[in-house]
């Protein structure tokens, strides 16, 4: 089976879509979605049908903090988050919402966990930077493999029964999963990437031959960044997308 993981799509149509294609084309015959399915772009209503569909033909879905700003509060986060948020929440019809509210926070399939940010506290919405993140993470789950994004930039951390934690920037070449090994993947960000570069960022597991690629999708930027002004959104929402920051 091979298992397509996006995250972050942030409201952003011509990415999710692209990366769903994308996905499709290399085989993928289920997906996940690790949360953020919301703000920052300007098709949130969009995005999230895209994903009750995904779900109800199998997909795995779990909430962000985004998702769950929607239903509670942005205070916690910094200005153009909050105004975003703020203006998605009036743009979603109250279904949506619900859906939203009502994602878990974690989900498991065989092997592998499947969380937005770091595992340990899924509820804290703590960012995987550096191995004594992933470390945190390795100590306070069970899973094999796990899966996560919130940080927008794609890396791979292993570890084995002694403990020591090995950071892996990932390249185009497939990764093989070590069934030795323990591993955390965050798969970086479809809709608003911030690795200097502007493809939706997702990535693919094969859980017959162990493989983990991290893959990417070219869409049209410039489309998704002139609806985010059109929509009002602050203009550095728009600007970052070319930039990939």
């Amino acid at each position: 089976m091979k298992i397509a993981i996006l995250s972050d799509i942030h409201g952003n149509r011509e990415a999710y879509e692209a990366a769903i294609a994308a996905a499709q084309a290399a085989g993928a015959t289920r997906f996940a979605v690790l949360g953020d399915i919301v703000g920052y772009g300007a098709d949130p209503e969009w995005c999230v049908e895209r994903t009750r569909a995904l779900a109800e033909a199998g997909a795995i879905v779990v909430r962000g903090n985004h998702d769950e700003a929607i239903a509670t509060s942005a205070s916690g986060m910094n200005e153009t988050a909050r105004i975003a948020l703020d203006w998605t929440r009036n743009m979603l019809p109250g279904p949506s919402r619900l859906f939203l509210s009502r994602l878990p926070l974690t989900a498991t399939l065989d092997d592998m966990l499947f969380v937005h940010a770091e595992g340990s506290r899924p509820e804290r919405w703590r960012y995987v930077l550096e191995t004594e993140d992933a470390r945190s993470h390795f100590e306070g789950t069970a899973a094999r493999i796990s899966f996560c994004g919130h940080v927008h930039k794609p890396c791979l951390y292993g570890t084995v029964d002694a403990g020591k934690v090995t950071r892996f920037v990932p390249g185009p070449a497939d990764i093989p999963l070590l069934a030795q090994r323990r591993w955390l993947a965050v798969v970086g960000s479809v809709g608003q990437p911030r690795d200097g570069r502007p493809e939706a960022a997702f990535a693919l597991y094969d859980s017959v031959s162990l493989d983990l690629s991290f893959l990417r999708a070219a869409y049209d930027v410039e489309a998704a960044a002139a609806k985010i002004l059109q929509a009002g959104l602050p203009s550095r929402l728009a600007e970052r997308l070319a930039e990939g920051r």
